[in-house]
């Protein structure tokens, strides 16, 4: 199957409810309006077909690189690839989502992932962010660099209420998943979140909050869940 049959499958599926609500949580057109459940459908019926994500990626289409994510060999990703999937994506939910699970899973996530917090475009700082919440949630904590992390949560307590909209988002998202990932990071990561209090993110056209740091890690504290690591960092 190449990409323009798979889209014309994607076309059959979307519906215009959903790809209003995909709009109003930051999608830019072209969407079609595919439910991630479709997706998922699609996804087991194709398997892991790299050619096909590459193809479904630069399509632009929302629902396509969606899709693109879910079909990709994470492990032939080339910081090429990966960097090109940052400046393609249709919108910061597929770079800070999409992108960020297939860098995680990829060979060159982590090293991608520390130089993208530093970039001045905001959607490539936000995609690292995301990548190393992704990271400390599928890597077991004997092999991630415990002190690259802490001065990575300590940035993030002096810099957070001065970052970029998207970027304040995932830093608080990097909080949290240390704190909830990292068993020896959970009292700093609760400091952490002490220190930056309510952070302000603006969601645009939605009902979703920012949620706090320490309530969330706490939650997971009080499931005995703390430490617990995801298989995938894919959702």
């Amino acid at each position: 199957m190449n990409a323009t049959d798979m889209v014309s499958q994607l076309e059959r599926l979307g519906s215009d409810s959903y790809r209003k609500i995909l709009i109003n949580h930051g999608a830019n057109e072209p969407v079609l309006g595919v439910k991630i459940a479709d997706l998922k459908r699609l996804q087991k019926q194709t398997k892991t077909d790299h050619h096909l994500a590459l193809e479904l990626f630069d399509t632009g289409i929302y629902d396509a690189q969606y899709l693109a994510g879910l079909v990709v060999d994470d492990e032939q990703m080339s910081k090429r690839d990966l960097r090109h999937w940052v400046a393609k994506s249709n919108c910061p939910a597929i770079s800070g989502t999409i992108v960020a699970w297939v860098a995680a899973e990829s060979r060159v996530g982590n090293e991608l992932a520390l130089k993208w917090v530093d970039a001045k475009n905001e959607n490539a700082a936000q995609t690292g962010w995301m990548t190393l919440c992704s990271l400390v949630a599928i890597t077991d904590d004997a092999v991630l660099d415990l002190s690259e992390l802490t001065k990575l949560l300590q940035r993030v307590g002096r810099t957070i209420h001065k970052e970029r909209n998207l970027v304040r988002y995932a830093m608080n998202s990097f909080v949290i998943a240390t704190g909830s990932y990292v068993t020896e990071l959970i009292d700093l990561s609760l400091q952490i979140g002490e220190k930056i209090g309510t952070v302000s993110v603006d969601m645009g056209n939605t009902s979703c909050a920012v949620p706090s740091a320490v309530e969330y890690i706490q939650k997971v504290q009080r499931r005995g869940a703390i430490g617990k690591k995801r298989k995938t960092a894919k959702c």
